[in-house]
């Protein structure tokens, strides 16, 4: 039995972002965790946000956000399509962006319902780990408060100098506001 090749590109700033995209974003991600549609496209158009689609047999599998920032990059949205989940896919995809040696960052929600607890659980297996201190994602909709999560990396020290430092840049670069975010 042959296992079909993922394949991972770096979508071009100057094209449409394939409607694909859009519908699994919509689906995978509640209005409080997700960017106004409109500013995910500019942001991308801009060049600030990166958007990799994953393909397998020239099928959309999938896409991550990310923001390539000093020394890491800080994967904001990373969603495979359901069809094609548990087969290994989400892993591959991270093999593959470890393999290129820069630092990643991501957010994840605390261990508070069992899709959280499986999120988690997939990054620690690849060796990700929760920094223990307390991170707030600041709002995506006006007026919300912010939300309780949780930054996982890998191969950075957990020690809280490194934590503000990511923390600080995530605030500034993503969400252009001044770490930290007030109680």
């Amino acid at each position: 039995m042959t296992t079909a090749v993922l394949k991972m590109a770096v979508h071009p700033v100057d094209q449409p972002i394939p409607e694909p995209v859009k519908t699994l974003f919509m689906a995978s991600f509640p209005p409080e965790e997700r960017r106004n549609w409109t500013l995910q496209k500019e942001l991308v158009e801009k060049g600030r946000l990166r958007l990799l689609l994953l393909s397998r047999e020239e099928q959309f599998a999938g896409f991550i956000f990310y923001w390539p920032l000093t020394h890491f990059d800080f994967i904001e949205y990373f969603a495979v399509e359901p069809a094609m989940r548990g087969g290994g896919t989400g892993s591959q995809v991270m093999t593959l962006l470890m393999a290129s040696g820069k630092h990643i960052v991501l957010e994840v929600e605390p261990p508070h319902n069992e899709d959280a607890i499986r999120r988690i659980r997939f990054y620690e297996r690849l060796g990700f780990v929760a920094f223990p201190y307390i991170y707030k994602q600041p709002p995506y909709p006006p007026y919300q408060d912010p939300l309780d999560m949780w930054l996982m990396q890998k191969g950075m020290p957990q020690e809280e100098h490194t934590f503000h430092q990511i923390s600080t840049e995530i605030y500034k670069e993503v969400y252009g506001m001044v770490w930290p975010y007030p109680a």
